[in-house]
């Protein structure tokens, strides 16, 4: 079981302590939690699951928001990590965003939200649905309230009747004027080129976001014309396992609002949708720089936004760079960023320039690491495609709308 949940500022400051057991876990852990992130510089660059002197740590961040978790007995990793998840989307929803004021300034709510969700060290309640019908979310009027009255606490005397439904992330009396879903497919694509060109690794990560505002407890099915290529899928709760199972065909009665139905990825991809071929020489103390950029696989859509980022070595002293579109901005911490935007038809985008090395370095050994960051919309570059949205139970028709997009996830040309 749980022990104990800290959430610690981008500095390591400890803003929440809430314990969960009787034996107390001293903040003593975080400073040594944070001992080895100084290192690393992020938490992101540690394990999720980290093993302490006394206690087994799981953590999280969010928007520069540390979840972090203390067990002294093993737990599934899988669950607690999932629940730290839960725990910061929703937190995020509730507070309109993460960030150290906002936990700050509505330390009642984060702290009424954490003590229903979980109970003597195990998750219990985490259904937004059933959460905002018990804890009322921040507005100014309860602000107001807690002043005048003395009362600060959200808590609703009532429990709410989802808590006993068989559907318990949705309620039944819901009413919405225009009954209408929307379904969209967000990729990213992770890319490895080495310095031949050739592909090391491509795969595609993807979710299904859900915005649904449809009345009553609608039944949804949804189907793709592909479903054998995804991988390592994941699921809402909402989601029956049988039919999936058995035919690929997600069947689910979606909460209310948005939420993601599943996650995916699509492994061993056989194109990239742009290249860019470095090319670079040096003798004397100069390196000369000439890097090419275009599209190597048309994805059927243009892409609307790309920027090609690198750092320069640290025996860089100084550099001057240049492109035939755009400009080239040389950020203070050495890294290069060139906006190239919606890649032109009548001319390849190519940026020259030359680097000077410090003194009594006639060569560059250590070649820098190129990284992409684009987007395309109305793409799946997967391949993934819907096949058809089914609604049930509802006595009109409902309004349907799909979408996709793609971006970069890690995608770097090593030189």
């Amino acid at each position: 079981m749980l022990q104990c949940i800290f959430i610690l500022s981008d500095s390591g400051e400890v803003m929440l302590e809430k314990q969960l057991v009787g034996h107390r876990v001293d903040r003593s852990i975080c400073d040594w939690f944070w001992d080895q992130v100084i290192p690393h510089g992020d938490s992101s660059q540690l394990p999720p699951v980290v093993a302490s002197p006394t206690h087994y740590i799981f953590h999280i961040a969010r928007d520069g928001i540390i979840f972090l978790a203390c067990a002294q007995v093993e737990m599934p990793p899988l669950m607690t990590i999932e629940f730290l998840c839960r725990a910061a989307d929703l937190l995020s929803g509730y507070l309109g965003g993460l960030n150290e004021d906002m936990i700050k300034d509505n330390f009642v709510i984060v702290y009424e939200l954490l003590d229903e969700m979980i109970d003597n060290g195990f998750p219990l309640t985490t259904e937004p649905n059933i959460l905002r019908e018990m804890i009322a979310p921040p507005n100014i009027v309860s602000k107001v309230l807690s002043v005048v009255t003395g009362n600060s606490s959200n808590v609703n005397s009532t429990l709410p009747g989802a808590t006993a439904s068989c559907v318990p992330w949705r309620t039944t009396e819901l009413k919405h004027a225009g009954n209408e879903v929307h379904v969209d497919l967000v990729e990213e694509i992770d890319a490895t080129i080495n310095r031949d060109g050739q592909l090391v690794k491509c795969e595609v990560y993807g979710e299904v976001h859900v915005n649904s505002n449809l009345s009553g407890v609608p039944d949804l099915t949804l189907s793709f014309s592909n479903p054998a290529i995804l991988n390592d899928v994941r699921f809402h709760p909402c989601v029956r396992f049988r039919p999936w199972e058995s035919h690929q065909i997600l069947s689910f009665v979606p909460p209310d609002g948005e939420f993601k139905l599943m996650s995916y990825r699509v492994k061993k991809l056989k194109n990239t949708p742009i290249y860019i071929k470095p090319q670079s020489t040096s003798d004397a103390g100069t390196c000369r720089v000439t890097v090419l950029v275009g599209i190597r696989h048309d994805p059927g859509k243009t892409i609307d936004s790309l920027t090609v980022k690198f750092q320069l070595p640290p025996c860089v002293t100084s550099a001057d760079l240049t492109s035939n579109h755009r400009t080239v901005n040389i950020l203070a911490n050495k890294t290069c960023s060139w906006f190239i935007g919606k890649i032109p038809k009548d001319k390849t985008p190519c940026m020259t320039g030359t680097m000077q090395l410090e003194a009594g370095r006639e060569k560059l050994h250590v070649f820098p690491t190129f990284e992409a960051e684009f987007r395309i919309m109305a793409v799946a570059l997967s391949g993934l495609q819907i096949d058809r949205l089914e609604v049930k139970n509802l006595p009109n028709r409902p309004f349907k709308g799909f979408r996709a997009l793609t971006r970069a996830g890690e995608y770097q040309v090593r030189s």
